[in-house]
């Protein structure tokens, strides 16, 4: 008999169950070894360009409310299920004047590589950034920066790398602090070189908290994906007001 492989690698998307031996037919394992629903593609027609099977096979077939109809970029219902209500806080907050779009958290030590790439990334999309080299005091409290920056942005992104990990695991980090800022639903984790299942080892809140990975993704469609998040330039501004006044 099989035996699953979540116990060790875990089942965090659609790729990674479909390599498993034991589930891997449940995600449609084709005998080609592709993967996707079913035989037929699962990109709608005209659209494969733009759409692809990436980080080994898992479907991007999925476009949330908040894209704009001529949009190239796609995602998993993963995805979409946990970007929505930082999308919702994205639009309740869209009237607050002089915020940034986005809060950048990241290892010091990734300050000139992939934290730079992709705040580069972001930048060249329009998107306003809260970033340490230029806007953050050095030596200061890790969480306390992202508690004072979230304050700041519409949105906070943790970029967990290798270095993020090690320096997470050297600090005391509280529970309680932890649970407030994830309840804002502003907290996105970006996952780079590498797992969610290392970062749960070193802190479980923030692990519990699904957000996007290169593994999936290359740097510059994660920047794409964060920019159709905060973008509100599109939506209607009645829209908007309603869901200020519905508290959504």
């Amino acid at each position: 008999m099989a035996t699953c492989t979540a116990p060790v690698r875990g089942h965090r998307s659609p790729a990674a169950a479909a390599e498993c031996p034991a589930c891997g037919s449940r995600w449609g394992r084709s005998s080609h070894g592709s993967y996707g629903y079913g035989s037929s593609s699962p990109f709608p027609s005209g659209n494969s360009g733009s759409s692809r099977i990436s980080g080994g096979g898992s479907s991007r077939t999925s476009r949330p409310r908040w894209a704009r109809a001529s949009s190239g970029v796609w995602y998993t219902p993963a995805e979409v299920r946990s970007l929505e209500p930082v999308r919702r806080n994205v639009e309740i907050r869209a009237t607050v004047p002089d915020l940034r779009d986005i809060f950048l958290c990241h290892a010091w030590d990734d300050r000139e590589s992939a934290a730079k790439e992709l705040h580069d990334q972001l930048e060249t999309r329009g998107v306003s950034v809260w970033f340490s080299e230029k806007d953050v005091p050095l030596g200061m409290s890790l969480l306390r920066e992202i508690d004072k920056g979230l304050a700041k942005s519409r949105v906070g992104i943790v970029l967990v790398t290798p270095n993020f990990l090690r320096r997470i695991k050297g600090e005391s980090i509280a529970d309680k602090e932890l649970s407030a800022l994830l309840a804002r639903e502003q907290l996105v984790p970006i996952v780079h070189g590498t797992t969610f299942e290392a970062l749960r080892d070193e802190s479980p809140l923030l692990g519990s908290r699904s957000g996007l990975s290169t593994e999936e993704d290359t740097m510059a469609e994660v920047a794409a994906k964060l920019a159709e998040l905060v973008n509100v330039r599109d939506a209607s501004e009645t829209d908007i007001a309603a869901r200020r006044q519905n508290g959504y």
